[in-house]
């Protein structure tokens, strides 16, 4: 008779999930202005500490919203990101000298976290032609039009937010929160995924299924503290 293979679960305490986090270390998280950004992986990182870390986003959220906290009380070291607007402590950051800041535009930036999560070196794009964006950048010829090749993006841990996830670590997401998560889920060599509610493996839909487990090595309940709060 074969013994059933024990199925996997990667269910794991908040406590275990950032033993994986430390300081220095390249940290690429998924949401948009804080609207999916997992809000228990990111008081944790403050609580612990960590320190000195690159993040890689869309965004640098609010002063007191998401990764934004993490900005602002100065945790990061240097940031790749679409904007910094919505958050004027990373402006005075970036002016005074003590941020790191490498601009992306938004589509560029989400190329360059998808192209790094399946593999590719980089990608080609006309975007910041002529522009500050190409300076110290490789041009490259295709068919006589020019193009920027944009290197890919990965990270050592990336972080992120669902709405579901069962023990195997298939994802769904809560509507607009699903934003560059699925992308970011892909781009991390250790990917952890904070989720509001946990079921067993097959309860979830396949055809509703997001971003496969494949992806997703650990993932931790919320502790309830919910980015919709910062809209209320």
């Amino acid at each position: 008779m074969t013994t059933p293979k024990k199925s996997i679960n990667k269910i794991a305490s908040l406590q275990e999930a950032l033993s994986h986090i430390h300081s220095g270390c390249t940290l690429m998280f998924g949401g948009f202005g804080g609207i999916g950004n997992p809000p228990s992986l990111i008081n944790g990182i403050l609580d612990k500490g960590i320190k000195d870390l690159t993040l890689i986003g869309n965004d640098t959220g609010f002063p007191d919203i998401g990764i934004g906290r993490l900005v602002s009380q100065g945790r990061a070291k240097k940031i790749i990101v679409s904007h910094i607007g919505s958050n004027p402590i990373a402006g005075q950051l970036m002016m005074e000298g003590k941020l790191e800041v490498e601009f992306s535009p938004q589509g560029t930036l989400a190329e360059r976290i998808r192209a790094g999560g399946v593999g590719l070196g980089g990608i080609l794009t006309d975007v910041g032609l002529d522009s500050m964006v190409e300076e110290g950048k490789q041009k490259v010829m295709v068919n006589g039009k020019e193009f920027l090749l944009e290197t890919a993006l990965r990270a050592d841990i990336a972080i992120v937010n669902a709405k579901k996830a069962d023990t195997f670590g298939n994802l769904i997401y809560e509507t607009s929160a699903r934003n560059t998560n699925p992308l970011v889920a892909m781009a991390g060599r250790f990917t952890i995924a904070e989720v509001e509610e946990v079921v067993e493996m097959g309860e979830i839909d396949p055809e509703k299924i997001v971003t496969p487990g494949i992806y997703v090595d650990l993932v931790v309940q919320s502790n309830g503290v919910d980015w919709k709060w910062a809209w209320e």
